[in-house]
């Protein structure tokens, strides 16, 4: 689903206002406009951290020539750009002639034109990070980093052009609305201009704190040569300095700097504290290039490509470690919240964890209904608030659980009163829920406010849970219905299987090397008989840490030890005539 719909409608107009800033700037006509973008020299894989950061996640496109994108790690945005609420005239695909790896080391986006209508018949591609996990935690800084070639074209011959390195929060994905959620664009240029703008949107639609639908922006900055070779283009969120910033960055050079200070806290919050996915794109058309002067038209040439040689992800500790949460802080807003229902649009789940009494989050009219928020890491839990609005639960728990699948009880009534309740609990978790049971009236469950206060720690027996939401790759996969990216989702309702033959595998890139305590395998029914658990430092030497010619299916929990970047379960026999089907593949550690 294509939940950045509005992104670009609000961007055009801050492009009209940075005409000004330009003025100052002035544009830097692109150099050698005849030089082949085949031409162009392989440029270094993602280079080492910068000091004082380590490398999360990266991807250097080591693909075959004419091979797409790796599933497991990437997904496609397709369809025609009228629906993307931007002015776009292009239809994304997933086609090979859009969007390729060119066997150097480069992903290619590439925009082509058939017919003889400028404004009509253009395809292009937009591919987004299946993990919504990038990000920084309090008192820590993150850094996204792209090495791009811009469409070699000119102002003369490349009005419509739209090329784009973003990203957005994760709580798109979950329900939060934009802008609200967060967009940081990283890289923007159009027509050919040779230029970049770094801008950020949050707060409401129209209007509110970062006026949109123009956001928060650099303006437009001079990128001389960004046409014919590569450069980086970078964004820091820093969670360790007080006010917290973002920065962006032009081959290294800090172009322009937003502090919290500009919108209110919550705002800011909602925008920036939660993780992000990572978006490229190559539009043609539509409202930001119209502000400067219009396009495709006639001499617009087709087969203009996007170059991307490595995209990186770098994480810091500010200070050394993350900085607790003043006492008696409420660590539920602002985070990541989600529910199993809302009645409306005007009720989002995110609306419990704003910090906004104004506001509140209803569900629909049945039993049972939750709400949940993810606190990012495990706390010790002292208290929980519920800002009841009339229509209340009478019977309810309050539940906790590291994982969002496992859940305990740390509080249960049968007799709630509604109101504005305080209840002092015990428990941990990164994950905590209220759950009802019996509503106290013929509406749903709403609440106004969610909050919980608690320090940082508690995590459960067999560490923190590692692979939600990173990277995941398998030898095969039976269908597109069930990719690999789906066993390490979270969600019990999408699966991986494979083709029905022996070995296969399904691995997890966990970012980093990491100490591994548990793994736990949610077979469906389609299970493995024999099989190993292996971890390896670069994904081609691996160590079994667990083995098994027994294997009983359902749900296993595995106590083992071992370390490493990637973590995958080998399968070499199975039970069944099927493949190999899992709901869940966790990997736990520290």
């Amino acid at each position: 689903m294509r939940t950045r719909t509005p992104r670009r409608t609000r961007r055009w107009i801050a492009g009209a206002t940075a005409v000004a800033t330009l003025g100052l700037v002035g544009v830097i006509a692109v150099l050698n406009a005849g030089t082949s973008d085949a031409a162009q020299l392989a440029a270094p894989a993602s280079p080492a951290p910068p000091p004082g950061f380590t490398l999360t996640w990266s991807d250097e496109f080591g693909g075959a020539a004419g091979t797409g994108v790796n599933t497991g790690t990437w997904k496609y945005d397709t369809g025609p750009g009228s629906t993307f609420g931007t002015g776009e005239i292009e239809t994304m695909t997933n086609s090979t002639a859009n969007v390729f790896q060119d066997g150097a080391g480069h992903l290619v986006l590439r925009a082509l034109h058939s017919g003889t209508d400028p404004r009509a018949g253009w395809t292009s591609g937009r591919i987004e990070t299946q993990a919504a996990t990038f990000g920084a935690d309090a008192g820590d800084v993150v850094r996204m980093e792209s090495s791009i070639q811009q469409p070699n074209v000119t102002t003369a011959n490349g009005a419509g052009y739209w090329p784009a390195f973003w990203m957005l929060g994760s709580t798109l994905r979950t329900g939060t609305t934009w802008p609200t959620s967060g967009e940081v664009d990283i890289l923007e240029d159009i027509n050919g201009r040779s230029s970049v703008f770094g801008t950020l949107h949050c707060g409401v639609n129209p209007g509110g704190p970062c006026n949109e639908s123009t956001g928060i922006g650099s303006g437009e900055r001079a990128c001389a040569g960004c046409q014919t070779g590569y450069h980086t283009y970078a964004v820091e969120i820093d969670r360790a300095k007080s006010p917290e910033e973002i920065r962006w960055y032009l081959d290294g050079v800090n172009y322009f700097t937003l502090p919290a200070t500009r919108v209110d806290a919550t705002t800011w919050a909602n925008a920036v504290h939660h993780p992000f996915f990572i978006i490229y794109d190559l539009a043609m058309g539509g409202g930001f290039p119209d502000a400067f002067g219009g396009g495709p038209n006639a001499s617009t040439i087709s087969g203009g490509q996007m170059n991307i040689d490595w995209v990186a992800v770098y994480n810091k500790k500010g200070g050394g470690t993350t900085s607790p949460p003043p006492a008696g802080a409420n660590i539920a807003q602002g985070k990541p919240t989600t529910a199993s229902s809302t009645e409306n649009a005007g009720s989002p789940a995110s609306a419990a964890t704003d910090g906004n009494t104004a506001t509140r989050w209803s569900s629909a009219f049945t039993d049972p209904q939750w709400l949940q928020v993810d606190l990012g890491q495990s706390y010790n839990l002292t208290s929980v608030n519920l800002n009841w609005e009339a229509a209340y639960a009478k019977a309810f728990q309050i539940q906790t659980s590291p994982d969002g699948t496992n859940w305990t009880n740390i509080y249960s009534t049968t007799s709630g009163t509604g109101g504005n309740q305080t209840l002092n609990v015990t428990g941990s978790g990164r994950y905590v829920r209220v759950y009802g049971t019996q509503r106290a009236t013929a509406y749903g469950y709403s609440l106004y406010e969610f909050g919980l206060t608690g320090t940082p720690g508690g995590g459960t027996s067999g560490g923190t849970l590692l692979s939600q939401g990173r990277p995941t790759t398998a030898s095969s996969t039976e269908n597109a219905a069930s990719p690999a990216a789906n066993a390490t989702d979270g969600n019990t309702a999408t699966r991986w299987s494979s083709a029905f033959t022996d070995p296969q595998w399904l691995r997890v890139d966990l970012g980093a090397t990491h100490a591994i305590s548990k793994v736990t395998l949610n077979w469906e029914a389609a299970y493995a008989k024999a099989f190993q658990v292996q971890t390896s430092a670069d994904g081609n030497t691996w160590t079994t840490i667990y083995s098994t010619t027994t294997g009983t299916g359902g749900n296993q929990t595995l106590n083992v030890t071992g370390s490493g970047r990637y973590v995958r379960v080998n399968g070499t026999q199975r039970a069944t005539a099927y493949g190999y089907s899992l709901y869940e593949f966790q990997v736990y550690g520290s």
